[in-house]
C-alpha cells in the first residue's frame, strides 16, 4: 500500500466529475496498528439519563453497496440526536455537564456562566440549547458565510449571537477573546497549545456514536464490526472520536477497521497536514459543507489523525451535492457536511486509480464500510431539500 503525499491539482469547473480527474488523496501504512487509550466509560450512561435520548438509525443502504461493489453499505443518520439535527449535542451535552461539575465543587461559583463558542452551525446550536436548557447563557460567534437560517436557528435558542466578518478561525479567536470574562467559559469544539481539557471532553462525548454503531452493526449481523467508517472533518474531533474508539481495542478483539477522512477541496487542512507529516493551517474559502469549513486541525485530534487515519481524501461541492441528493432519494436526510461521507467514499471507489484505493482501504466484495452522515438536511439551508 505505497504512500501518496501529492496534493493534486482540482479542476476549475463545479461540475466536473470526479471520475474524470486526479483526486485529491492521502494513504498510509501502519494505521490499524496504532494504538491508544479508550474514551472514558461513564459518557454513554450520562447520555442515555439525558431527555429525550434514543440511539440514531444506522440505515442499511444495499443500494449504495450494490454501486459501490462492496458487501453491505450503513448510513448512521444523526439527522435528529436529542432533538436538534446533528450530532454535535453530545460532545456538547457532556463538556458543559463537566464543566459545570467542577464549577459545583468551588465556593466562588454562585451566579450562571456564559457559555462562549464559535461555530458554523450545529456545534454553537448545541451550546445554546444546552446553556438554556441548564439555566445558563450562551455567545456564540459565526463567520463569514454561515446561512441566515443557521443564525436564526441558533437565535432561537436565546443565545447572544456575534457575526464576525471573517472565516472560522477568525471566529474561535474572537470566541476566546469573549470568553476571558470572570463569569465566562469557552466551550469550544477545537483545541490548540494551553486550551485543551473542554475540547478532550467534547470528543469523549462523541463516543457514544461510535458504541451505538458496534451494538447496531451486531444486531444487523455484523458482528466483528465494520471495515471501513468514513468521517467528515472539519477540525477533526469527531475523526479522534472514531479514532480513539477503533485504536482502542485490544489486539486480537477483531480487525481493525479502516479509516477514512473527507473534507471539501477548499477546507483540507487535514489532508495537507498528512501530506507534509504536521499540522499545517490552510487558507479556507466558500463551501456549502459549512461545519467543513475549517483551517487548522484541532491539536489534541492531529496525533490521533496522524496515526490513526488510513486515508484521506478531499472532495467537490458538486460531490457533496449528489451525494446527498442520492442519499434523500433513498430515505436518509442529510446535508451537505453529512453526505461528504457517501462523497468521499465513493470518490475513492471510482475513477482513475480506484483500484489502488480500494485496497489502501482494505475494501473487497465482501466488505461492510459505515458512513457517518453528521447532520440532517434541517441543519444545513445548502442541503439536498433546500439548495
Amino acid at each position: 500500500m505505497p504512500e501518496n503525499p501529492s496534493h493534486p491539482s482540482h479542476p476549475s469547473h463545479p461540475s466536473h466529475p470526479s471520475s474524470l480527474r486526479t483526486l485529491p488523496w492521502f494513504a498510509r501504512p501502519g494505521a490499524r496498528a496504532w494504538r491508544c487509550a479508550p474514551a472514558a466509560a461513564e459518557v454513554r450512561d450520562f447520555h442515555a439519563a439525558l431527555p429525550d435520548h434514543a440511539p440514531t438509525p444506522l440505515v442499511e443502504l444495499p443500494e449504495i453497496a450494490a454501486e459501490l461493489g462492496v458487501g453491505r453499505v450503513f448510513v448512521k443518520d444523526e439527522s435528529c440526536r436529542l432533538g436538534l439535527p446533528a450530532f454535535k449535542a453530545l460532545g456538547a451535552s457532556w463538556a458543559i455537564h463537566r464543566v459545570l461539575a467542577e464549577r459545583a465543587t468551588r465556593d466562588d461559583a454562585p451566579g450562571p456562566l456564559t457559555l462562549v463558542t464559535a461555530t458554523d452551525g450545529n456545534h454553537g446550536r448545541a451550546v445554546a440549547r444546552m446553556a438554556r436548557l441548564l439555566g445558563q447563557h450562551a455567545h456564540v460567534f459565526v463567520p463569514r458565510g454561515v446561512h441566515p437560517r443557521a443564525v436564526a436557528a441558533i437565535t432561537a435558542e436565546q443565545a447572544k449571537l456575534t457575526e464576525v466578518a471573517g472565516s472560522y478561525d477568525d471566529a474561535v479567536r474572537l470566541a476566546s477573546e469573549a470568553s476571558s470574562a470572570a463569569d465566562a467559559v469557552l466551550v469550544q469544539d477545537t483545541a490548540w497549545a494551553g486550551y485543551e481539557q473542554i475540547p478532550w471532553w467534547i470528543v469523549e462525548g462523541y463516543s457514544t456514536l461510535c458504541a451505538e454503531i458496534d451494538e447496531q452493526l451486531a444486531a444487523g449481523g455484523v458482528a466483528e464490526g465494520p471495515d471501513l467508517v468514513a468521517v467528515p472533518v472539519g477540525v477533526g474531533s469527531l475523526a479522534q472520536a472514531v479514532v480513539t474508539h477503533y485504536r482502542s481495542r485490544p489486539v486480537g478483539h477483531a480487525p481493525a477497521p479502516g479509516l477514512l477522512s473527507v473534507e471539501p477541496e477548499t477546507a483540507a487542512c487535514v489532508l495537507e497536514s498528512l501530506t507534509r507529516g504536521e499540522p499545517v493551517s490552510v487558507a479556507t474559502g466558500e463551501t456549502s459543507m459549512a461545519g467543513l469549513n475549517c483551517g487548522t486541525p484541532s491539536s489534541i485530534a492531529w496525533p490521533y489523525l496522524h496515526g490513526g487515519l488510513d486515508a484521506a481524501v478531499a472532495v467537490h461541492e458538486a460531490d457533496s451535492a449528489r451525494a446527498a441528493d442520492r442519499l434523500a432519494a433513498l430515505g436518509v436526510s442529510s446535508g451537505p457536511c453529512g453526505a461528504a461521507a457517501l462523497a468521499g467514499l465513493r470518490a475513492a471507489l471510482t475513477g482513475v486509480d480506484a483500484d489502488e484505493r480500494r485496497t489502501a482501504l482494505g475494501l473487497g466484495p465482501s466488505s461492510v464500510a459505515v458512513l457517518l452522515s453528521t447532520e440532517g438536511a434541517a441543519a444545513n439551508p445548502h442541503s439536498a431539500t433546500g439548495h
